[in-house]
């Protein structure tokens, strides 16, 4: 069953919809070139909040920590999740529902409640709260959603691709390495930009595992927010972040349509 709608109501439904998303987006970039320090009152184009990303020391020491969290935490998680989809792929249908099962929870649970245990835990280990917890938490919530994304490219997979890479002379580890791995490079790729999103992003863990001083850009936002002494540089920040992340998923998406229109080129 379809449902019918006049274009012109299809129309008003995707302006709203672009509208929600990206009205935020757009007035904060406004901001991030307004010469007043005071909000939402527009007093003349100006790049001053740009420069004072590199001229607050703080502010830069913070995108510094998110950025080394994000980077270190992708890596690791990439490499893990890769290989725990791998491993879950492999498995029989009922031990793989059951993994997929406890994959998903940490997805599926909200942050304040995956905060708080991850907070009781590393309570109890003697280690000291800053950059090692707060790259623990982000590793813990990103492999989920590299598992999730890898899976598909792996089921996409021929059944026999391993075993036709065993009965060629390859290793286990070069079938895996040489074979797998390239396969389902976009699956990881996009694991990848998930898990680095999902860190640079994150507030709520962070915030119940950092310490030490140690702080990445948004709890160093809350902290300035309750001092009153919020700057207009994180507008400019934000800014950045929206337009690097859109560069890297136009050439993302490029890249993909390259390697499909090089699959079909080899099938036909």
């Amino acid at each position: 069953m379809s449902l019918n709608f006049p274009k012109f109501v299809q129309r008003l439904l995707a302006i709203l919809t672009y509208t929600v998303i990206y009205l935020p987006i757009v007035i904060i970039a406004i901001l991030s070139v307004n010469a007043s320090a005071r909000d939402y009152v527009f007093t003349g184009f100006s790049l001053r909040w740009y420069r004072e990303i590199v001229l607050d020391a703080r502010l830069l020491q913070a995108i510094q920590n998110t950025l080394t969290i994000a980077l270190l935490s992708t890596t690791i998680a990439t490499c893990l999740g890769t290989a725990f989809a791998i491993g879950i792929h492999g498995l029989k249908r009922n031990q793989r529902i059951r993994m997929m099962v406890l994959n998903n929870v940490p997805i599926v649970n909200p942050d304040i409640v995956t905060g708080i245990s991850l907070l009781l835990v590393f309570s109890l280990l003697p280690i000291s709260f800053g950059m090692p917890t707060m790259l623990l938490a982000h590793i813990f919530f990103s492999i989920p959603f590299v598992v999730l994304s890898v899976l598909p490219k792996l089921k996409a997979l021929d059944p026999n691709l391993f075993e036709a890479a065993l009965d060629l002379g390859a290793t286990k580890f070069q079938a895996i390495f040489r074979v797998i791995v390239p396969s389902i490079k976009m699956g990881i790729i996009a694991g990848a930009l998930i898990a680095f999103t999902m860190s640079i992003d994150d507030f709520v863990i962070s915030y119940f595992v950092y310490g030490n001083g140690y702080q990445n850009v948004s709890i160093w936002i809350y902290s300035r927010l309750g001092r009153r002494t919020f700057s207009p540089a994180v507008y400019a920040y934000n800014t950045l972040v929206v337009l690097i992340t859109m560069i890297i998923l136009f050439i993302f998406n490029q890249f993909n349509r390259k390697n499909k229109k090089l699959k079909g080129d080899r099938i036909t």
